[in-house]
């Protein structure tokens, strides 16, 4: 075949004509191509560098999980379980990756040992203690080989230089002269992506709220928390620090600090280490290498610091601009810029896999059809479009409340009870879905996931948890502009809480002064009894289904959940 490029006409022999070419074979990448693979696709997965990698983004969340395995009931594809909890992770893929028991959250002011008082916990109900800390060099290598194994081709180490397209498809011509010609292209590169340069789909600037940067890197030596805080054990969180996803707030900034040696079977000595700060408050300085910006933060807090005494970083650290981007558009005919490829926020809460694998499933499923028919407009896609902009909308709402809020410790206890209070059912009809198709193998439970008027909210189909949120960035940001003070700002949001008849009350959430949310078993069957026969119609509906699925799918699926 014979096509015109920016550079000329170029010969395309038959061997080099796909399917589906994606740009970049991260997570995003070779999950989906290993899914068209799987429908018969032929597929190219193109990438300028090579497995196995250093990545971050490795703290897993139950919405992820719940994601990862309605892409392998869904498509048939039982490789991908083996990402969705610790014990699979360890067994199918190497014992390098650590648990995840809770979200914890731990308040520091310069120069002060932090309060025990000032730190908030959410400890995952045991429905959910598979969430692991992903060791990203790992998952991201073996479902690169899964992708392969199912039929797609590779090539590693080849930079594309060029990215055309016609009424019948895209050309992609690598720096090295050489041509591979595809009917759809997927650019899953994430921020340098080749898309939004050619069509100046960057908004500029990003459209975000929320303003970060950050720096990270991998060390080993890291001391627990638990060991070094000082506190005393009545004034602790039900779980270790340690078993779980740390963050250490500052004025406007976080530390992550997140260990893949907390498991039994682990072997894994590293610790994933971040900063993450308001670029307008902390500016990059030009004279300080990373090193030393990060040693003059651990200067200022006191009991962070304790954690890296005898610790030595074991790479280079990636220090970033401003994280924000966003893209105008990021679908067209023939084309979708996917993910980390459309925009980034903020690795606060890591939504980032979960919104990805949810982004995949809504693109493939289209695209599956598309090649059926031969239809690749923009229009078909057009829910990927809602879908990737109302992620990151909504992600900016709570992220940029957290920020203002982590200077006032009763406003930040406030705004992670608004995120905490809807991963439950944001989860539960997510599950839902999954039961119902386990039952029946009816591909329509999962398309009635897109039936909803919010795509992007991790609640979507609630109207009152949209107005809880957004009314809790509208307050928070009356608190930065000067208007409220801390305890008024937060007085608005936990009377907003108290008043929401959705917000769940068996977990504690109304109630400020339980600042560590751990449901028990008994706990998770009150909150279950609470959603399906006392809760208002659009959580009871959630509830009942989510109960009824349990029951009617049997002892054998009770045991994968």
């Amino acid at each position: 075949m014979v096509t015109k490029t920016a550079t000329g006409t170029t010969e395309i022999p038959r061997k080099a004509m796909y399917d589906v070419i994606i740009l970049g074979t991260g997570l995003a990448g070779s999950v989906a191509g290993t899914i068209m693979a799987r429908h018969g696709a032929k597929v190219l997965l193109i990438d300028a560098t090579s497995h196995p990698r250093f990545a971050v983004g490795e703290s897993m969340t139950p919405q992820l999980v719940e994601w990862i395995h309605i892409l392998a009931e869904r498509h048939h594809i039982p490789e991908l379980k083996s990402l969705a909890s610790i014990n699979a992770s360890t067994r199918d893929i190497a014992p390098t990756f650590g648990t995840k028991a809770h979200f914890g959250f731990m308040k520091h002011e310069p120069g002060q040992e932090p309060d025990p008082r000032q730190a908030t916990q959410l400890a995952l109900p045991k429905i959910f203690l598979n969430n692991s800390h992903m060791f990203r060099q790992d998952s991201d290598a073996f479902m690169f080989y899964v992708a392969v194994k199912y039929g797609c081709t590779a090539k590693q180490n080849w930079r594309a230089s060029a990215v055309d397209f016609d009424d019948d498809g895209v050309t992609v011509t690598g720096q090295n002269g050489e041509a591979f010609r595809g009917k759809y292209l997927i650019d899953a590169s994430g921020f340098r992506s080749p898309l939004a340069e050619k069509f100046d789909l960057r908004d500029k600037p990003a459209r975000f709220k929320h303003h970060s940067r950050s720096m990270f890197t991998h060390y080993v030596g890291i001391k627990r928390f638990d060991d070094v805080s000082g506190h005393p054990k009545e004034l602790r969180p039900p779980a270790d620090w340690h078993t779980g996803t740390m963050h250490h707030l500052i004025e406007r900034g976080w530390f992550w600090i997140i260990p893949f040696d907390n498991h039994k079977k682990s072997r894994n000595p590293l610790c994933s280490v971040g900063l993450t700060m308001d670029e307008r408050t902390y500016p990059k300085p030009k004279d300080l290498t990373p090193d030393e910006e990060f040693a003059r933060f651990l200067d200022r807090y006191p009991a962070v610091k304790r954690q890296f005494v005898g610790a030595s970083r074991v790479r280079e650290w990636v220090s970033t601009d401003r994280l924000q981007y966003s893209s105008k558009q990021t679908i067209g005919d023939r084309w979708c810029l996917m993910s980390h490829a459309a925009g980034f926020l903020d690795p606060l809460f890591s939504r980032g896999l979960s919104n990805t694998f949810e982004v995949v499933d809504a693109l493939t499923s289209r695209l599956i059809e598309a090649l059926k028919d031969g239809d690749f407009s923009a229009e078909r896609f057009e829910y990927v479009e809602r879908l990737e902009q109302g992620l990151l909308k909504y992600n900016d709402d709570i992220v940029n409340s957290s920020f203002i809020a982590f200077s006032h410790f009763r406003l930040w206890n406030a705004v992670f009870r608004v995120w905490g209070s809807f991963i439950s059912p944001g989860t539960m009809r997510l599950t839902r879905a999954r039961l119902k198709h386990f039952r029946d193998g009816d591909e329509r439970h999962f398309r009635e996931l897109e039936d909803t008027r919010f795509p992007g909210l991790w609640w979507p189909e609630s109207e009152k948890f949209k107005t809880l949120l957004e009314s809790t960035a509208e307050t928070c940001e009356k608190y930065e502009a000067g208007a409220l003070t801390g305890d008024e700002a937060a007085d608005v949001i936990f009377r907003m809480l108290r008043d929401c008849d959705i917000v769940n009350p068996a977990f504690g959430w109304k109630d400020e002064s339980q600042r560590f949310v751990s449901p028990s078993t008994l706990t998770m069957a009150r909150f279950l009894y609470w959603a399906s026969f006392q809760a208002p119609d659009e959580m009871n509906n959630v509830g009942k289904e989510f109960l009824k699925g349990i029951l009617k799918a049997g002892a054998k699926v009770r045991k994968l959940l």
